[in-house]
């Protein structure tokens, strides 16, 4: 059955697909679409709102979850190898969410289950099942996809959301900017795909000069679990964004943020109009919610 590892493995019809169907499940709650079926939740890496949101968007389609959310209390504690761990599982359940703190890890569990996995997130690669939700807030904030401005800010290397989100940015014709430290820059692989692809882009040392030119603010915090032994970043206050900063905005301007953050967003935009994060998170469910459907064949 068809997996989820990067964004690519979706087309741009399929991505509307899901959105559309995310949008209906907002409006009104699923029936019980995947009654029977079993979602084995496996988290090898912290999580909160995606590890949640999965199992509750399991619950929801009237499934039942079976969860992995602590690597200490499985068998690779006692040296099981991942491909081992996921073949046994792949034996409970009907569909495999995976996070794991190595890249690949992801497309190793689909080619020894025959199961749909989902990857939640493989070290700093991708995470797929983010860029849906976020489209979809950014669909649901602007009115549109198509030939929008948005700026993705912080830890470009290590921040696997924005590497998604970028790919998925490029079916819809954005310009995208890329402001960061250059030792936190967007990955070769990412740029060279976006090259390929042809899309508009730009790189800056600071947000400050882009606040009255896009339309949505992708904002990320310091991956500092994945930094290599040593390896230290102090990217300072050109790339945190304060209510001040925002004053020169477009009013359309949305901010979005795959949470959790930390201080490089100011927790007094939160009751602004510009804010939209906690509305992303929220998104995850619904978004979810078709993912598993769709997978599952059910849409």
């Amino acid at each position: 059955m068809r997996s989820l590892i990067s964004i690519n493995d979706l087309t741009k019809e399929e991505i509307l697909e899901i959105l559309k169907k995310a949008t209906a499940f907002k409006r009104k709650g699923p029936e019980n679409l995947l009654k029977g079926s079993i979602l084995a939740s496996c988290f090898f890496d912290p999580s909160t709102r995606t590890r949640l949101s999965f199992e509750s968007a399991m619950l929801r389609l009237g499934g039942s979850v079976i969860t992995v959310a602590d690597k200490n209390s499985t068998s690779v504690q006692k040296g099981e190898s991942l491909s081992d761990t996921m073949r046994v599982i792949g034996g409970y359940a009907d569909i495999i969410v995976l996070r794991h703190p190595l890249e690949g890890s992801a497309r190793l569990a689909a080619s020894v289950t025959s199961l749909p996995v989902i990857n939640a997130g493989d070290g700093a690669n991708q995470h797929p099942s983010q860029t849906l939700l976020d489209l979809f807030s950014i669909q649901e904030s602007q009115g549109r996809l198509d030939e929008l401005k948005i700026a993705f800010v912080g830890d470009l290397k290590y921040g696997r959301t924005v590497h998604s989100l970028a790919l998925a940015a490029s079916l819809f014709n954005m310009r995208l900017y890329f402001v960061s430290p250059e030792s936190l820059s967007l990955p070769r692989t990412t740029r060279q795909q976006l090259k390929i692809r042809d899309v508009n882009v730009s790189f800056h040392l600071s947000v400050d000069e882009l606040i009255d030119k896009v339309d949505v603010i992708y904002m990320t915090r310091l991956q500092k679990e994945r930094f290599a032994e040593g390896e230290s970043h102090a990217p300072g206050g050109r790339f945190n964004l304060t209510l001040q900063k925002l004053q020169g905005a477009k009013k359309n301007l949305r901010i979005l943020h795959p949470l959790p953050r930390v201080d490089e967003l100011d927790p007094l935009i939160d009751t602004t109009p510009f804010a939209y994060y906690f509305e992303q998170a929220k998104n995850g469910l619904f978004v979810r919610e078709a993912l598993l459907a769709f997978l599952l064949k059910r849409l």
